[in-house]
């Protein structure tokens, strides 16, 4: 089982329900799925580009991205509609708690001048979605090796009703929310 998997289940679950007051514990909010998104638009250019990417996200993610094309046809961007612009991966069940867990603990303390996550990107059903500017900061990429850099986008999917909820379950998954030591000291003090 992995390590923040074994975490909700014997310490988050409970603080949950005493914090919001559920009355069956399957009303608690958990993690549905991760997904990692990749946008190559210089893969139309360079095929190099989508392979590489492909290759980087393979090891950030553990499973084989699946290949997303182009559903219009733009001729400023010199795209055409069935290219292979994009790349993502839907991670799930023990792999999702692997992933979040390297995230917190090893890539996000890497980001460079990082201030912390910003505590309003949910999309208001409980679903939170961040932004990193190079895959350089996972500990699976080599960046000697690095072609060029390329960043990625990550959502958190959870079965919350509100953000507030969202927000309070990613926090105690360890989340770095900008502001969210302030808040941890109020409810402490």
């Amino acid at each position: 089982m992995a390590r923040l998997q074994d975490l909700y289940k014997s310490t988050i679950a409970s603080q949950m329900v005493k914090e919001f007051g559920y009355k069956n514990q399957m009303a608690v909010p958990r993690m549905v799925k991760v997904v990692v998104s990749m946008g190559v638009g210089r893969a139309c250019q360079d095929k190099k580009l989508l392979d590489s990417a492909k290759k980087d996200l393979t090891l950030i993610a553990g499973q084989q991205p699946v290949v997303r094309k182009a559903r219009k046809s733009v001729s400023n961007f010199k795209l055409r509609q069935g290219q292979e612009i994009g790349l993502k991966v839907t991670l799930r069940r023990v792999r999702m708690y692997e992933f979040m867990d390297r995230l917190i603990s090893l890539a996000i303390p890497r980001v460079r001048d990082f201030q912390g996550l910003d505590p309003d990107s949910f999309d208001g059903r409980g679903n939170y979605s961040m932004g990193l500017n190079e895959q350089s900061v996972f500990p699976e990429i080599d960046t000697g090796a690095i072609e060029n850099t390329q960043g990625m986008n990550v959502t958190f999917v959870t079965t919350a009703n509100t953000d507030e909820e969202a927000r309070r379950l990613l926090t105690l998954f360890g989340m770095p929310f900008r502001g969210a030591k302030e808040a941890a000291a109020a409810v402490v003090g």
